[in-house]
């Protein structure tokens, strides 16, 4: 049987028009209504997709987020699971581990800017995790650079073929291609509309203009067809030029998801893979939420299910917690909306309410006996201490720093020596929106200052040469949120010279969740 899930991410940078985009993919499958509810402000962002403080205060996406919606597609009910991702490169630890959730992506660029380097981060994350993509280069109905410019810098930045699949498209208003002539020739029939969904076959015997099929036919030559396999390989990208504003494309994007994207693939568990097919429910929790509605204190663990069916009620073991619980509530998503699901099948994600029992890397099963692999921590790139500017709320600093290094925007060290606590981050936003979320969620005031350390690596090795090591370097020497021993570096130079000293030690940049 077939699957009809199909489980894809939207990445990008800033300003991309990933909002613009995800907001018309759901309005193409039916989710809303009316455009503008996703990024509507005050009392009519209920639909939204970015609902932190921080986020509507400054306009970007710092948490990925998981909307559900349902197409027809050739006769099938497809049911697509969107996870928008953040789109700053200093949430790419984020973007990783929604990565890992998801069975392939759309990867958007802006007409007019190409690949800029701040995207460059994003992008190789993804293909750090092997996921097919589909590039769509936004915004065509502005001034923008050459198509071809734009192909040659995706294929060069993702090492891998590109194929056009909605090619060519008129830049800036410039028409420079058959498929754009078939629109001008639908907006002179149509009386003006500029809608052209479902019209442009109906244009196919129209006259064309020389220098528009000669153009068509370049870009058919000088670029790969389009294989299938090679694209699930992650060996090629199809590539679709529209407009997210215009609704230019974006039913083909759909059409392509539904056509050509992978259903549920199978998850690394170790030496194995687990695949749909399995014969037990299973998942793994790739995200934590706390505080989504601020009013009830909420946690919700989300939930990629990767086999079996699903059935409101079950009793699933978290490897985390060694013990059953009942799924009595579990969730569907979009946005902020929410509705109890019944059943789940693999591909779904689902969000389990919680008080603390679930985790970032926990695998749920009935039996207890698979721990799905590759959701780790990075070694963060920035370090700072954390300073209360009221004593008598250390419990609830701590409190907040457990709570906010589970969900991933930030990893937090306890020093062996000496009180305050030390976060790391891999971009300044981050800490950001450490002191953004402590004032609003934990009603905490506290301020960062510099700390002594570059970064930070995990200890391992026999007990013997740990001990050695930690009564020579205690000063160095953290624990992390799970009580793992952690080498504070000054540099470096230092990890390396540590790694020579100490030959029987292992300074891990990495760490399993």
């Amino acid at each position: 049987m077939t699957s009809t899930r199909r489980t894809f991410a939207i990445i990008s940078h800033p300003d991309a028009g990933k909002t613009t985009l995800t907001e018309k993919l759901l309005l193409q499958g039916g989710a809303i209504h009316q455009a503008g509810l996703v990024k509507a402000r005050g009392a009519a962002r209920r639909a939204r997709s970015d609902w932190m403080k921080i986020e509507q205060q400054r306009g970007i996406s710092v948490t990925s987020s998981v909307m559900t919606f349902e197409k027809e597609y050739e006769g099938e009910t497809i049911t697509f699971n969107l996870l928008d991702t953040p789109g700053h490169e200093d949430f790419s630890e984020d973007t990783y581990r929604t990565l890992t959730a998801v069975d392939s992506a759309i990867m958007v660029i802006d007409a007019a800017k190409g690949i800029e380097p701040q995207t460059r981060k994003l992008f190789e994350v993804c293909r750090l995790r092997s996921v097919p993509i589909i590039t769509f280069v936004n915004k065509v109905d502005r001034e923008g650079r050459d198509p071809f410019e734009t192909m040659d810098e995706v294929a060069d930045m993702l090492a891998l073929d590109v194929s056009p699949q909605m090619w060519p498209i008129g830049m800036g208003g410039l028409f420079k291609g058959l498929l754009d002539f078939r629109t001008q020739e639908v907006a002179r029939v149509e009386g003006g509309s500029n809608e052209y969904m479902g019209k442009r076959d109906a244009l196919a015997d129209a006259d064309i203009p020389e220098n528009y099929e000669e153009e068509y036919q370049l870009a058919q030559a000088g670029y790969p067809e389009f294989d299938l396999e090679a694209y699930r390989n992650g060996d090629l990208t199809p590539v679709y030029f529209g407009s997210a504003l215009k609704n230019l494309g974006v039913e083909e994007l759909i059409d392509a998801i539904a056509r050509y994207a992978p259903p549920p693939r199978p998850q690394p568990a170790g030496e194995e893979k687990i695949g749909p097919e399995h014969d037990e429910v299973s998942g793994f929790i790739f995200k934590v939420q706390a505080n989504m509605d601020p009013n009830h204190r909420d946690r919700i663990a989300f939930m990629r299910q990767v086999s079996g069916t699903f059935k409101r009620g079950m009793k699933l073991t978290p490897s985390g917690l060694g013990k059953p619980i009942a799924v009595h509530s579990p969730i569907l998503f979009f946005a902020q909306d929410r509705e109890i699901a019944d059943t789940a099948e693999p591909g779904d994600i689902i969000g389990i309410p919680n008080h603390g029992t679930l985790r970032v890397g926990d695998t749920l099963s009935e039996k207890n006996e698979i721990r799905f692999t590759g959701l780790p921590n990075f070694a963060p790139e920035i370090l700072r201490r954390v300073q209360l500017r009221d004593p008598t709320k250390t419990k609830q600093l701590r409190k907040a720093l457990d709570d906010l290094s589970e969900e991933g925007v930030i990893q937090v060290f306890y020093p062996e020596i000496g009180g305050s606590s030390i976060v790391g981050v891999v971009g300044q936003l981050q800490l950001d929106v450490l002191i953004s979320r402590l004032g609003a969620e934990y009603k905490v005031d506290a301020a960062l200052e510099a700390s002594p350390f570059a970064t930070a690596r995990w200890l391992k090795g026999p007990d013997a040469a740990l001990r050695d090591f930690e009564k020579f370097n205690q000063g160095n020497l953290a624990k992390d949120r799970d009580g793992d021993m952690v080498f504070m570096a000054k540099s470096a130079w230092d990890v390396g010279y540590q790694e020579e000293k100490n030959p029987d030690l292992a300074f891990s940049a990495t760490k399993e969740r």
